[in-house]
């Protein structure tokens, strides 16, 4: 029998579903970013009708469905607004994973942390205080330094909870999950875990482009995620946790594609979404 999605005895093909969609519309090529800007909050302005998402109450997932966390990296950052809107327009949940500094580097980074906050679509989490400056091999050299990092970015922000992500690096710190990307890193993620944080990293990252947008790649995003789950490559099976960075949406292109790419995750009626809160296990006491 011939393997599809995962094993799981289906005889369609999960990219099927994507094959008679068309190619991201190109009318933004060639805009200047003042048009581009513009022509965006054109896409967003529009009331589109509410997407019916699936919805599962509990861990016993149907065994055609798979769960997709979002998550969001460095904001409040350029972008925030537009991924909340994409969100709305979507009606699906994501995770945030907030910088403390960036939170008051400027009034609309303040505002829009006070919009996340106030919004139940999005849930925040820590990505530390000062991301390591952009200096990371130096930043985990000081372990104790670390874990007062993200004590800052706590306290700062006002976070209830201890999730967290470590900038720079792909690190994972649950009961039933240890994985580091870097050893050099390995200390200061093993103090954060010891200081009560959970640390989860992700499965699949969205880069940009040299010109730092997300243009062009929601079809290639969409194999991607049909490949890790056709191959059993994601943490937690049936789980993926999907990485991009908000500050990439600040251009009508990207918008597009983000949307595309959650829209047609929707349409194939293959998935739920869920905030990271919801990841299997991550709830538990650590040990």
């Amino acid at each position: 029998m011939k393997k599809t999605f995962a094993g799981k005895a289906r005889n369609k093909s999960f990219l099927g579903v994507f094959a008679v969609m068309s190619a991201a519309s190109t009318l933004f090529i060639g805009c200047n970013q003042k048009i581009e800007v513009k022509e965006s909050e054109k896409i967003l302005s529009k009331e589109p009708p509410v997407a019916k998402v699936p919805r599962i109450d509990d861990e016993d997932i149907p065994s055609d469905k798979r769960v997709i966390y979002l998550t969001f990296d460095d904001g409040p950052n350029r972008g925030t607004e537009n991924l909340l809107k994409i969100l709305h327009k979507r009606n699906v949940c994501a995770t945030a994973f907030l910088v403390g500094k960036h939170a008051t580097d400027s009034k609309r980074q303040k505002d829009d942390l006070e919009k996340m906050r106030a919004d139940q679509l999005i849930e925040l989490a820590n990505h530390s205080y000062t991301h390591a400056h952009n200096k990371y091999s130096d930043f985990y050299k000081n372990p104790d330094a670390v874990v007062k990092d993200f004590d800052l970015a706590k306290d700062s922000l006002k976070l209830t909870g201890k999730i967290a992500r470590t900038p720079g690096r792909n690190i994972w710190r649950l009961n039933n999950i240890n994985v580091t990307d870097l050893k050099s890193s390995s200390e200061a993620a093993d103090q954060l875990k010891i200081a009560g944080y959970k640390v989860i990293g992700w499965d699949l990252e969205w880069k940009p482009t040299n010109k730092m947008n997300l243009k062009g790649n929601h079809e290639a995003m969409l194999k991607k995620v049909d490949s890790i789950f056709f191959n059993d490559l994601e943490k937690t099976s049936r789980h993926l946790v999907f990485l991009t960075h908000d500050q990439y949406l600040n251009d009508a292109d990207s918008i597009n594609e983000l949307d595309l790419f959650i829209e047609k995750l929707q349409k194939s009626n293959r998935f739920v979404f869920r905030k990271v809160s919801a990841y299997p296990k991550i709830n538990e006491i650590l040990n």
